[in-house]
């Protein structure tokens, strides 16, 4: 590998991901449609994702990473449930 190559390598690599996060399948709760869709973050994912009731909608994001998508998309479901338990209309 060339000098130039290898200066262009450190380079391209600290350049971010911009990957979207992908929506998971939705779960139906107390009127409430939870749709997980965990976002790439480094080595792991942040839960997020979107907790909608009829035309209303809040965009739901937390500080956790976890290391798999499905792990991320089942601790968004459990947080968003319990949110929804707690608040209920008012998230809105």
């Amino acid at each position: 590998m060339s000098f130039l190559s290898s200066i262009k390598s450190i380079f391209s690599a600290a350049e971010p991901e911009s990957k979207e996060p992908q929506a998971m399948a939705s779960v139906e709760y107390n009127g409430f449609t939870i749709t997980p869709a965990p976002a790439s973050e480094g080595s792991g994912f942040r839960i997020n994702g979107t907790i909608t009731k009829g035309e209303l909608s809040h965009t739901f994001i937390r500080a956790d990473t976890l290391p798999s998508t499905q792990m991320c998309a089942d601790e968004m479901v459990r947080k968003a449930k319990q949110m929804i338990d707690q608040q209920g209309d008012r998230i809105f």
